[in-house]
C-alpha cells in the first residue's frame, strides 16, 4: 500500500506520484484539461515569486548558468562586533555545504528568522486580500459585495461581477532555511457555475503585474512578541520580488504568443518539483547543518517561553489565554514553517482528491479489462475518470489476513530497490535531457 508521503527523502515512489498530480493540477489551470475548459488559456497568467527578508549575511553560491564570483567581497580587516570577518572572499560552488550559513551566527537574527517563518502563511493570506483590493480600486468598484441601503436600494456593481483572481502556490526552502513562495496567478472574469469566465479587457497582464508588485510591497503583519520582553515585529516580504508574465492574453498554442505551451509546462514542472521537497532536501544534510540546528533550537526556546507565559496566565486565573507561539516547538523539524507547501484557490483547477479518485478508477478499469480480456473502452475515458458521481460501491470478493511486510529475503529486497532506483534515475535523465533540449 502506498504511504502517500509527498517528500522525496521519505518515499521516492509516492513523492513522484504527488509531483505528477501537482503537475497535472498546475497544467490544467494553465491550459485546460481534467474537466477544466480550454478557455482558461485565453486568460492572463503570471508567475510570481515572493521571498523572505534578510536576517543576516549568509554565504552564497552563483545561480545556475551564471559565473562563479566571490561570496561577499569586503576588506579583510573589517570585523563584526564578535571579531569575525564581515565578508567572505571565497568562491562557493553549487552544493557547497557552507552555502546559506551565516557569515557570523552570533550576528544573525535567529529569533526574527523563526518569527517570520511562523507567520509566513499569514503574510501570504494578507497578500491575497491586498491584491484583491488593489484590483477592485483599479476597476473602480468595491472589493466586497455592498449591501442595499436607503441611499442605494438597488444592487450595485462590485469586483465579483467583473473579475476574480485564481492561483496555485508552492513553497520552497532557500538554502538559508527560509521559505519563499512561487505562484501561478491567473486573472479570470466573474465567477460562473463553471468557474472559468473570460478575463476583463480593462485589466491587462502588465497592469496586473504592477498591482502584484504593489501588493507585495504593501502587505505587512505586526507579530506579537515571541520572547518575554521582546518587542513586536513588523513582518514583510523580502525586496527580491519577481513577477513574470507567463501569458498576456493569448492562447499558448497561438504562434503569436511570446511564450508557447512548452513554457507553461516547464513552469508547472518547476513548481511540482518543489512540492515534494523537505528541509533535508535543501542541502542534503538537514539534520547536521549547523545553521538549521540553531533554527530548531530557537523554535524550541520560543516554545518553552510560550509555555512559561501560559503557566503564568493560568496561575493568575486566566484559563482562556492561548499563546500564539505555543505550538512552534512541534514545527521545529520544519524550521518553524507551519503552512501547506502546495495550495490553490478553489476555482484554479481540479483538486488532488479528484485526480486520486481518477487513478483508482483507472486501476479498476484496467484490472477488469485484464480479467475479461477485453480492450479498454477509450470513448469519453477522461469524462468517466473525472466524473463527480459518488455512487461507487466496493465489491468484496473474499477476506484478507495480514501475513507480513516486505520481501521474503534480503536479496529480493536489494533487487527490488536497485530496479526502482534505476527506474527513477532513468526518468530523471529523460526529464533533464528534455529540459536541456528545450533550451
Amino acid at each position: 500500500m502506498p504511504c502517500g508521503n509527498r517528500r522525496a527523502s521519505a518515499c521516492p515512489s509516492c513523492s513522484r506520484t504527488y509531483a505528477r498530480d501537482t503537475f497535472e493540477l498546475l497544467r490544467a489551470g494553465a491550459v485546460g484539461g481534467k474537466t477544466v475548459p480550454a478557455s482558461v488559456a485565453d486568460n492572463p497568467m503570471l508567475f510570481v515569486t515572493l521571498t523572505a527578508p534578510s536576517f543576516g549575511h549568509v554565504h552564497r553560491t552563483a545561480k545556475p548558468g551564471q559565473p562563479v564570483t566571490r561570496c561577499r567581497p569586503r576588506d579583510r580587516a573589517q570585523v563584526c562586533q564578535h571579531g569575525r570577518p564581515v565578508g567572505c572572499m571565497a568562491t562557493h560552488e553549487q552544493g557547497d555545504s557552507v552555502a546559506g550559513q551565516p557569515i557570523c551566527h552570533e550576528c544573525y537574527d535567529y529569533e526574527g528568522h523563526v518569527v517570520w517563518q511562523w507567520w509566513a502563511p499569514e503574510l501570504w493570506r494578507r497578500f491575497g486580500i491586498r491584491l484583491t483590493r488593489l484590483i477592485a480600486r483599479h476597476l473602480g468598484v468595491p472589493a466586497t459585495k455592498p449591501r442595499p441601503c436607503k441611499r442605494y436600494p438597488y444592487p450595485r456593481l462590485w469586483l465579483g461581477d467583473l473579475a476574480s483572481i485564481q492561483y496555485a502556490k508552492v513553497g520552497e526552502y532557500q538554502t538559508r532555511g527560509l521559505i519563499h513562495f512561487h505562484g501561478l496567478v491567473r486573472l479570470d472574469g466573474p465567477k460562473t457555475p463553471d468557474g472559468f469566465a473570460a478575463a476583463p479587457d480593462a485589466l491587462p497582464a502588465t497592469v496586473l503585474a504592477s498591482l502584484i508588485e504593489d501588493a507585495a510591497a504593501d502587505v505587512h503583519y505586526t507579530a506579537p512578541p515571541a520572547l518575554t520582553g521582546s518587542p513586536e515585529r513588523v513582518l514583510r516580504f523580502g525586496k527580491q520580488l519577481d513577477v513574470k508574465v507567463v501569458r498576456a492574453a493569448h492562447r499558448p498554442d497561438d504562434d503569436t504568443s511570446p511564450l508557447a505551451s512548452e513554457h507553461v509546462e516547464r513552469v508547472a514542472g518547476y513548481l511540482a518539483k518543489y512540492a515534494t521537497k523537505a528541509v533535508s532536501d535543501t542541502t542534503g544534510e538537514g539534520r547536521t547543518n549547523a545553521h538549521y540546528v540553531r533554527i530548531r533550537e530557537t523554535c524550541r526556546r520560543l516554545a518553552a517561553d510560550a509555555d512559561r507565559r501560559a503557566a503564568a496566565h493560568r496561575e493568575a486565573g486566566d484559563h482562556a489565554y492561548e499563546d500564539p507561539y505555543a505550538l512552534i516547538g512541534k514545527w521545529a523539524h520544519m524550521l518553524g514553517f507551519r503552512g501547506h507547501f502546495s495550495t490553490k484557490s478553489r476555482r484554479y483547477s481540479v483538486t488532488l482528491g479528484r485526480l486520486r479518485r481518477a487513478r483508482r478508477r483507472w486501476q479498476a478499469i484496467t484490472a477488469e479489462a485484464a480479467r475479461t480480456g477485453q480492450p479498454v473502452d477509450t470513448a469519453d475515458l477522461e469524462q468517466r475518470l473525472m466524473a463527480d458521481d459518488e455512487e461507487e460501491t466496493t465489491l468484496v470478493i473474499g477476506s484478507w489476513s495480514y501475513v507480513g511486510t516486505g520481501w521474503d529475503s534480503t536479496g529480493d529486497a536489494a533487487l527490488a530497490d536497485a530496479a526502482a532506483a534505476r527506474a527513477r534515475e532513468y526518468d530523471q535523465w529523460r526529464a533533464k535531457r528534455k529540459h536541456n533540449q528545450n533550451y
